[in-house]
């Protein structure tokens, strides 16, 4: 039942993009024109593309003062980014920082439009930037972190989280960033401590309990990862990761049909994760049901064909069932994308020694090992041999 390979859990990021009420007019709910109150979407009420219809007509009203302006563009814009405009998003952007350069949201909102397009130095830049106008706001300073994070300049991610804390003791999503960036330095004991603090910041997180169950997951606690994760879906029944997440908690109970549940839930309400479709294809594997393992992989491939871990998982499960041929296409496909991939290599070997290719078999061995000393033992505790 067991394998060499242990699918890594999804690092969140958990970033958040500021509330934009505060710079609306002074005037109650009730009292708004209706554009207003689409364009605000005051706890989301409102579909994007609603939302965004509404900004446009305050936008193109008269006698509208640069604020205003400038809160309806930024509102457009965050419409826009989630509907996954981020091209029309920075536009609006754009337009409300020339239209008042001292909105701080405007910054911040663009900032996080650069983050999700990976351009991290300008994240960090227009972040900064929106800290200049407004230097006590924590998630400001959280969204900086994240982007210092996901640039692994987890030193000024926590000098970041350590200030939004200063400021703001019970803003739970920096103290759950923050324990993030302590898991990703290793230090399990800061990172449980600070989920805990998000917990009790905000009993309602249910990012914080799927990771304290993540630092659990981490320690070998399998019982009380399970629990966390279990809280998180409680929680959020919507949260695709946690159910991800728990599922592997299954996986390494041995619990392959509660894991497969939880892959495919993970799935359904996220079609575009990989990470399950290859988790659930692993699942159906160890069950020994081959062709519906394979189609998972192939549907993760699809998604993402330089997806290496599910090509060479792909890979993994052709040699077990003795497609050889289709194993070595796919670990030399992986191989192309990362020659360092340790399993890949050793896994190539033994397709290549059933083979007969006994010198190509030696050569790839002889080179997981070099990567990773200890493979030859890993591979021995599995079906694959």
């Amino acid at each position: 039942m067991g394998h060499p390979l242990t699918p890594p859990l999804t690092r969140i990021g958990v970033a958040i993009t500021a509330s934009l009420l505060a710079a609306t007019p002074a005037a109650s709910q009730q009292e708004l024109p209706s554009e207003w109150t689409l364009c605000i979407n005051e706890g989301n009420v409102y579909p994007p593309d609603i939302a965004a219809d509404g900004c446009t007509a305050v936008i193109r009203s008269e006698n509208r003062k640069p604020r205003e302006l400038a809160v309806a563009l930024t509102n457009r814009g965050l419409a826009y980014r989630a509907q996954g405009d981020l091209e029309r998003a920075l536009s609006d952007y754009d337009s409300a920082i020339k239209l008042d350069p001292d909105y701080a949201f405007a910054f911040n909102n663009r900032g996080a439009a650069y983050r999700d397009k990976g351009d991290y130095d300008r994240a960090i830049a227009d972040y900064t930037e929106a800290l200049r106008i407004d230097p006590r706001n924590a998630v400001i300073l959280t969204n900086r972190g994240a982007a210092y994070q996901d640039k692994r300049d987890l030193n000024r991610a926590i000098a970041d989280y350590d200030q939004a804390l200063r400021i703001d003791p019970k803003y739970a999503t920096a103290w759950t960033n923050r324990g993030n960036a302590y898991r990703e330095k290793g230090d399990l004991d800061r990172a449980a401590a600070d989920y805990d603090a998000a917990i009790e910041a905000d009993p309602t997180n249910a990012v914080a309990f799927n990771n304290r169950g993540a630092a659990y997951l981490i320690r070998g606690d399998v019982e009380r990862a399970l629990a966390y994760y279990s809280q998180a879906i409680r929680i959020d029944p919507n949260y695709a990761l946690a159910f991800n997440n728990r599922g592997i908690v299954w996986r390494d109970k041995g619990d392959l049909d509660h894991a497969v549940v939880d892959f495919g839930e993970a799935i359904r309400l996220n079609p575009r994760f990989g990470a399950a479709m290859v988790n659930r294809a692993n699942a159906w594997r160890d069950k020994g049901e081959f062709d519906r393992a394979l189609a998972d992989y192939g549907d993760a491939i699809k998604l993402n064909p330089r997806n290496t871990f599910a090509l060479m998982s792909r890979g993994l499960a052709r040699l077990r069932r003795g497609e050889l041929d289709g194993s070595i296409v796919d670990f030399d496909a992986a191989l192309a994308l990362n020659p360092r991939l340790a399993d890949t290599l050793y896994a190539r070997g033994i397709a290549k020694r059933k083979k007969g290719d006994i010198e190509g078999a030696d050569a790839d061995l002889a080179a997981a090992k070099a990567i990773r000393p200890g493979i030859a033992q890993e591979f021995a505790m599995s079906e694959i041999q």
